[in-house]
């Protein structure tokens, strides 16, 4: 069985990673690659009923901390039920999101720092960390003006610009600290010149 690997899709908000994941899995069906998609939060049954309390537009009182311990929970049961189950069976795991956006969101624009969410996620992530890290690289005033505005029902969208700001530049810190796991990629491009960026990367990385 031959080795599995674990990559992991970042942005902001209306960052393009949707219709990257797109066009990655018509990629990886037509080449008969062994792969899986799944989400953050999310993936998993319990994971999801996780992810509509975190995302759902009516729990405006939700603190800080209460958001980061649920992400910090749906990640747990993610990992244990359905990322490394498969990774061991040699499968190219895609995720759309991870760890790096519980620092970007909650430690960084919400500020709780990292000590506090690498704290909370010793438990949940262990050693299963990415292999390989994108990031659609795209200012929130740029993606928002590209996908006509926030999501009404998404409480994380409806946080304001200044948030999402916050949250970009968390994101650029955690490309230059991690760089050797983080590939940066120009999402204000063309979705197919991106889509040439992803495979150009997955390629270097003899993933694919």
């Amino acid at each position: 069985m031959g080795k599995g690997f674990f990559i992991t899709l970042e942005g902001c908000e209306g960052s393009g990673k949707s219709t990257q994941l797109k066009m990655l899995e018509e990629y990886l069906k037509k080449s008969g690659k062994s792969f899986i998609f799944t989400r953050e939060p999310g993936g998993t049954p319990i994971a999801e009923e996780i992810r509509k309390i975190i995302l759902d537009g009516k729990n405006v009182e939700m603190e800080d901390e209460t958001e980061a311990l649920l992400y910090a929970s749906a990640r747990a049961q993610h990992i244990k039920e359905k990322i490394i189950p498969s990774k061991n069976q040699g499968k190219i795991v895609i995720c759309d999101r991870y760890i790096d956006s519980s620092f970007a969101y909650q430690a960084y624009a919400r500020g709780l720092g990292m000590e506090f969410i690498k704290g909370i996620n010793v438990y949940a992530v262990q050693n299963c960390m990415p292999d390989l890290t994108l990031f659609f690289d795209i200012s929130p005033e740029e993606a928002f003006k590209r996908k006509g505005g926030a999501d009404k029902d998404d409480r994380l969208e409806q946080s304001g610009l200044e948030f999402h700001k916050r949250v970009y530049l968390g994101y650029k810190k955690l490309a230059e600290e991690y760089s050797d796991r983080i590939a940066v990629i120009d999402a204000r491009q063309s979705a197919d010149k991106v889509f040439e960026s992803v495979i150009e990367i997955l390629r270097k990385r003899e993933i694919i």
